[in-house]
C-alpha cells in the first residue's frame, strides 16, 4: 500500500556515502521538512531532469527549511557519481541495501524492475506527510517542483 498524504512518514535509513552517517527521517525530525523523492535508476534521461529541476530550485526548497532526498536502488558508489555529475547539491541517498526497504516501506518498490518507481513524499517536521505524487517508472513528474513548492508555501 502507498503512502499518502496525512499519513504518518515511515522511517528510513539509507546510505549516502560508506564515510558518511545514514541518512534516517529521525535526523531531520523537529527541524526540517524532508522531500523524498525516489526514482528508478541513475544515469537515465528523465531521472537526470527530475534531478537537474530539483537542483534548480534548491534555493526555494532552503528558503522553505526543506532538505531533499533523492533515492534509488543504484549502488552508494553510483550515486555518488551521479550526483558529482550533474554537480547536485543535495544529498543522493541508496536504497541498495537490504534491496528497496525505504521504497517498499513507502508503498514504491516495483518488484518486476527491481527498483522504486517513481514516488515523491514531503515530509512535515513532525514525520506527516504533507503532499505526495506518485507515477510509473517512465513518466516524469513535472509537478514535482511546483507542486511541493505551493504545499511549502501553504504551510508557512
Amino acid at each position: 500500500m502507498t503512502i499518502g498524504t496525512g499519513d504518518r512518514a515511515p522511517e528510513f535509513e539509507l546510505v549516502e556515502a560508506r564515510d558518511l552517517p545514514p541518512v534516517r527521517l529521525s535526523n531531520y525530525l523537529g527541524r526540517a521538512n524532508v522531500l523524498l523523492v525516489f526514482h528508478p535508476f541513475a544515469f537515465t534521461e528523465v531521472c537526470a531532469e527530475e534531478a537537474q529541476d530539483l537542483q534548480e530550485n534548491l534555493e526555494s526548497f532552503r528558503n522553505a527549511n526543506t532538505e531533499i532526498v533523492f533515492v534509488s536502488c543504484d549502488a552508494p558508489a553510483a550515486r555518488q557519481a551521479w550526483k558529482r555529475e550533474l554537480e547536485a547539491e543535495y544529498t543522493f541517498a541508496s536504497d541498495f541495501w537490504g534491496h528497496g526497504i525505504a521504497s517498499k516501506s513507502y508503498g514504491v518498490f516495483n518488484e518486476e524492475i527491481g527498483a522504486p518507481i517513481r514516488g515523491t513524499f514531503l515530509i512535515d517536521r513532525d514525520g506527516v506527510v504533507i503532499w505526495s505524487l506518485v507515477k510509473d517508472a517512465s513518466t516524469r513528474r513535472t509537478e514535482l517542483v511546483p507542486g511541493s513548492l505551493e504545499t511549502l508555501g501553504e504551510q508557512a
